[in-house]
């Protein structure tokens, strides 16, 4: 596919979220926010089941992890201890014509700029340092709050609640905590969609581990094939996926072992989760600043340490992106299906009256429709034909489709099409909870 080709991609799926209500501009009727976005109603059912999904198979099927949801607002030493404040800044240069400002290590979007001005030379400042952290403030009296930050990323509320929740909690090492949750970044060139904005979601595991090279490297690789298994089982194409290992200098200067899983997205392979081997960074750096004990005593051995933590971080925006990008299918007469996996569809069925003038057929259809709807999502619709319904549904992503007709009355049992096929099945209604609940979950 030529560059064209995924330009246009890109502006296709840009325009279906928008019509089909997956995801909206933020504050779009005031001229917007850039790197803003806002989910609507089936956006916001599709997210919720990517992070209900995660968290069942981080937390709930596991007995090595836990969960919290840490403030977004913490105490600004947090920051500095996590060398936030001080590390977590980007070099820019800025055009000295229009002003724009860029990332100076990303030559190929400054080269980009530069032939945007349509031959003229362009000059540019001198790198500076721009603090990627998004400030706030607190107090009631203007001019006298105190200055702290939104959080940059969610990482640092699971590690300064480490003590309270093995003090709270039977874990022992190794374990992990689990958090998804917000967090804001001052990106100064935010773009390509929703791939990098100001506001995002975050899925983190931090997972304490004794701190042993050969636990290091058992865990770290476990951990890499754990997510890429989980993206996999989300129906994204192992084709458009890989990981990307970090060279030593790419590292943190705390990091033993780093690496990214990437999609093949039509702006090229771009991170959305990555996978850290972060050592005693994090847990060694509170105990510096707080004054606080942040080791662990081996109830068995009496043995003392501070763990090694391994991250898994992954994007919720990036990964909806990407599996929205993967699912986007056009038929040969022009008709677009969004092939998502049925257990991350939004609704996983729709339920129609072949007729919306016949009280007989509305009834029978609404009393199916009720009785689904209890145990999944599910979508209503009598308008138009069938075949506009088909195809409305097809582009929303629903996995199958429920027809009611005069037949429905005299045997009780329903069209059910399916959204990938095409192939139409009757199912009695007696059997329509089981043959669904087996073909999405």
């Amino acid at each position: 596919m030529n560059t064209n080709t995924q330009q246009n991609l890109m502006e296709k799926i840009v325009a279906l979220c928008k019509r089909r209500g997956f995801i909206f501009p933020g504050s779009e009727i005031y001229g917007g926010l850039g790197g803003t976005w806002d989910y609507g109603p089936l956006g916001v059912l599709l997210k919720k089941n990517l992070k209900d999904i995660w968290w069942k198979e981080m937390v709930q099927l596991r007995s090595d992890i836990v969960g919290v949801d840490a403030a977004i607002m913490m105490n600004p030493k947090a920051w500095e201890a996590s060398g936030h404040v001080e590390a977590f800044t980007d070099p820019l240069v800025e055009c000295k014509i229009c002003h724009s400002r860029l990332r100076a290590d990303k030559q190929d979007e400054i080269k980009d700029h530069e032939l945007s001005h349509n031959g003229k030379k362009v000059e540019w400042t001198e790198p500076q340092q721009f603090n990627l952290l998004v400030k706030a403030y607190l107090g009631v009296i203007e001019g006298k709050q105190s200055e702290i930050f939104l959080r940059g990323e969610i990482t640092n509320g699971v590690h300064v609640n480490f003590r309270n929740v093995i003090d709270s909690t039977r874990v022992r090492i190794p374990f992990g905590i689990a958090q998804v949750g917000k967090a804001f970044r001052n990106e100064i060139t935010p773009g390509n969609f929703t791939f990098r904005s100001r506001e995002f979601e975050q899925m983190e595991v931090q997972f304490y581990i004794k701190p042993e090279e050969k636990e290091g490297e058992k865990w770290f690789e476990y951990w890499k094939q754990n997510r890429m298994d989980f993206y996999l089982s989300l129906g994204i194409n192992k084709d458009n996926l890989r990981f990307r290992d970090h060279a030593p200098d790419e590292r943190a200067h705390y990091a033993k072992a780093a690496t990214d899983i990437e999609y093949n997205a039509p702006f090229g392979w771009s991170e959305f989760m990555g996978i850290h081997h972060r050592g005693d960074w994090d847990l060694s750096r509170h105990q510096k600043y707080s004054g606080q004990d942040m080791s662990f005593r081996d109830p068995f051995t009496s043995e003392s340490y501070i763990p090694w933590d391994i991250e898994t971080s992954a994007g919720v925006d990036r990964s909806v992106l990407f599996l929205l990008i993967d699912a986007y299918f056009e038929t040969e007469d022009g008709r677009v299906v969004m092939k998502l996996s049925p257990k991350i569809a939004p609704f996983k069925a729709a339920v129609f009256p072949l007729l919306a003038n016949k009280p007989e057929l509305v009834e029978k259809a609404r009393g199916i429709y009720e009785s689904l709807k209890v145990k999944m999502m599910v979508a209503w619709d009598d308008r138009g034909n069938i075949g506009k319904r088909y195809a409305s549904q097809d582009e929303a992503g629903t996995p199958f489709c429920i027809t009611v007709d005069f037949d429905t009355l005299k045997d009780e049992s329903v069209t059910v099409r399916d959204r990938d096929s095409a192939t139409q099945e009757r199912i009695k209604i007696s059997d329509l909870d089981n043959y669904l609940l087996t073909k999405i979950f």
